[in-house]
């Protein structure tokens, strides 16, 4: 009997230290999740609010691989046939949205976003895609990993770029290859029309190949509606305060100088519509 007693008082022990544990544990989450926030970036200029955020799933070790092929009738056609490999991510599940704000989602989960001469993206969910690159010639096909609304995953393993050259002019073109090794910047959202309860918080993201952002380095120039903001840091961010209708954004990688930078890609131009 006192042996019951004493086992019952142990494990009675054991679950108070353990919930315990997980209070603290709970509660050094909560300050660092505090401490985080209070160093975001936010700037408001002409009624408009930039705020940087960050996000609750940050898939540190997700990682991709393509690889880009096609028949001779699908190269002829400016089609490419891409195949992918990801680890340490699962295509189609829904990223954690607590952080998030009214953000657009993508009903269809976590995705790949698969960009060819920094036109608007793909978006693909599955590992193998038929891809079209539009026109003859030389491209540039960039792909990395997206969370479900659309933010891209922004670690070392979570892109690939390569080129192809399709159309049935390179059988009598030659093509230098392209420079895939200088700084590039890759516009990704936002993109199309965003209704109702979207149009409050919509999301600014961008990817780089080859740099990254610093104060005393590069910096991308954002221009929305012609008002300027200067990014030192490579983050997802919050538009706020925009108009109904259409809005135009210009996004450009600039040098420690303040000069765009001489790149394949290094600045972007686009459109997209805010309405009820």
């Amino acid at each position: 009997m006192k042996k019951t007693v004493l086992l019952s008082g142990l494990f009675l022990l054991s679950v108070s230290i353990f919930t315990f544990c997980n209070r603290k544990a709970n509660a050094s989450n909560g300050e660092k999740s505090s401490e985080k926030s209070a160093k975001l970036l936010s700037i408001t200029k002409n009624g408009i609010t930039l705020t940087e955020f960050y996000s609750l799933e940050s898939f540190e070790n997700a990682s991709i691989q393509q690889s880009v092929s096609g028949t001779l009738d699908e190269l002829d056609n400016n089609t490419i046939k891409i195949n992918y490999e990801t680890s340490n991510y699962t295509l189609g599940q829904q990223t954690n949205m607590n952080n998030i704000k009214s953000c657009a989602n993508s009903a269809q989960g976590q995705h790949i976003h698969c960009i060819v001469d920094n036109q608007p993206y793909n978006a693909l969910y599955k590992d193998e895609a038929i891809v079209n690159t539009l026109k003859d010639g030389q491209h540039i096909v960039l792909s990395f990993i997206s969370r479900s609304y659309h933010e891209s995953i922004k670690n070392k393993n979570a892109y690939t770029i390569t080129s192809a050259i399709t159309g049935k002019s390179r059988y009598t073109a030659r093509y230098a290859a392209p420079d895939l090794s200088s700084p590039m910047l890759f516009y990704s959202r936002p993109k199309g029309e965003y209704k109702g309860d979207e149009t409050k918080a919509i999301l600014l993201d961008f990817y780089l190949v080859n740099c990254d952002l610093s104060k005393d380095g590069f910096n991308v120039k954002v221009e929305i509606n012609g008002t300027e903001f200067i990014l030192d840091k490579w983050s997802g961010y919050f538009m706020e305060g925009l108009p109904q209708g259409e809005n135009k954004i210009k996004l450009t990688l600039i040098d420690k100088k303040g000069k765009q930078v001489d790149s394949p890609y290094s600045m972007s131009e686009r459109t997209f519509k805010l309405s009820n």
